[in-house]
């Protein structure tokens, strides 16, 4: 038998190699994202403590809708979910050591991927951060206000990555493409 194919044994380790880096991938991104959504819920409710105004209540309805819209449908369920779902998919099958270790970072596209997925995972990375930074100045209650919008978002990004990762592998093949690079 030719010495270049892997043997039985081997093919099998490699393909649980590649089944945990997925699930290290998934896991990882919504441990992630699990713990924004948890820091951030105690904020927006330190906001409900506090005498809201109609206005102030009125303010929050809508920016939870917004970022629910903004956020959760069109950046997670449009582009985020389906691409990183792809790429953890695209995990499970791959035996790239460096991408099982930093499967979280593979997923979200910061490394092995297009241009334009480093740029967009890049930039909205320093973006969020800056606008943390940010929104860290402004007092209560408008500070949790706009952190219950950020929390609808995001637990709504969550449940869609989730979604899609189950299709991929029910279905046998992602919803999107993984965005590789052209090699």
């Amino acid at each position: 038998r030719c010495q270049t194919q892997p043997s039985c044994a081997q093919f099998r380790c490699m393909k649980v190699i590649g089944l945990f880096a997925s699930l290290w991938a998934a896991v990882g991104i919504c441990a992630l994202l699990g713990t924004a959504i948890w820091r951030l819920s105690s904020r927006a409710s330190e906001a409900l403590r506090f005498e809201l105004s109609h206005l102030q209540w009125i303010l929050l309805v809508l920016w939870a809708f917004f970022m629910a819209y903004a956020e959760g449908f069109k950046g997670f369920q449009k582009s985020f979910s389906p691409r990183t779902a792809a790429r953890i998919y695209h995990l499970a099958s791959s035996t790239n050591l460096l991408h099982s270790l930093l499967a979280p970072f593979f997923g979200m596209g910061y490394f092995h991927a297009t241009k334009r997925t480093k740029i967009v995972a890049y930039s909205l990375t320093i973006g969020i951060t800056l606008l943390v930074i940010l929104v860290r100045l402004i007092p209560q209650p408008w500070r949790g206000i706009i952190d219950a919008g950020v929390v609808v978002g995001l637990t709504w990004g969550v449940l869609s990555l989730i979604i899609f990762i189950l299709r991929s592998f029910v279905k046998g093949k992602p919803d999107a493409s993984p965005e590789l690079p052209n090699m």
